[in-house]
């Protein structure tokens, strides 16, 4: 029986890559959610060409992490089984949308995230050396303050049961909001999955914007949340036996079928 399922995916001024994504991506999956996070560009005009297709617009850019609560919202209360993300800058191969329906369909995760270095941060990776090394940093500290076994911290293609999603309140708009959504995610004691995807950067010179081009900055504000976070009330006991999120004793296992 196929699972009843949404796919999300925010965009940010993607023109240049929109139309394309959708054509392949509506060969996979046929319930689709743009949300548009103010573009100024072309963005819109697509979206309204386009047929059978549901889209949140922000008036103004509002962050990554507040596309994603948007998201996370609508499927709830379309009661959706699972959500799928993913991002709209061909870094995300649509093709791989059955191999995530096929990992929610064993009904063992209630988080199937992808992950770009399943055998590590590899230095020859194609990706930014500052954002691989920011993204090894930021793994690490995870895996060992909230006792995950994740290998990718900010893959953006993921699959999430929708039941679990009420453990997850997104607050952080930005690009910050995967620290958030790891501590809520070993708080509420939720499997989680990884799964390879392809690392995919055609543009290496696309930013962050602002402040948070500078690398050190980035990481900074990224340890920041990450703090914040920890600190509200019901905080994780780090390290501590009995809050792996996988509910068993192994590490959570990398699916790369």
């Amino acid at each position: 029986m196929p699972i009843h399922h949404l796919l999300a995916i925010p965009v940010f001024n993607e023109e240049r890559y929109l139309k394309s994504v959708l054509r392949e991506t509506r060969r996979y999956s046929q319930n689709l959610l743009v949300i548009d996070d103010g573009s100024t560009d072309g963005t819109a005009e697509i979206l309204r060409g386009e047929h059978a297709l549901r889209v949140i617009t922000h008036p103004e850019n509002r962050g990554y992490g507040k596309s994603l609560a948007d998201a996370f919202a609508f499927a709830i209360r379309r009661e959706y089984d699972w959500l799928i993300t993913m991002d709209c800058d061909e870094q995300h191969e649509p093709s791989q949308i059955p191999r995530f329906l096929a990992a929610a369909a064993m009904d063992d995760a209630d988080i199937i995230s992808g992950t770009r270095y399943p055998n590590g941060h590899a230095t020859d990776a194609d990706a930014p050396a500052d954002r691989r090394e920011i993204n090894r940093i930021v793994t690490d500290m995870l895996n060992h303050r909230l006792g995950l076994s994740i290998t990718d911290a900010f893959c953006g293609f993921k699959a999430y049961r929708v039941a679990a999603l009420p453990s997850l309140r997104i607050t952080v708009p930005g690009y910050a909001m995967p620290m958030q959504m790891w501590v809520q995610i070993a708080r509420a004691g939720l499997r989680v999955r990884e799964r390879a995807v392809r690392l995919i950067y055609n543009d290496p010179t696309r930013h962050f914007g602002g402040l948070l081009d500078d690398p050190t900055v980035r990481l900074q504000h990224y340890v920041q949340a990450f703090e914040s976070e920890l600190a509200v009330s019901a905080p994780v006991r780090e390290n501590s036996p009995g809050r792996h999120p996988c509910r068993h004793s192994g590490p959570c296992s990398t699916t790369t079928n």
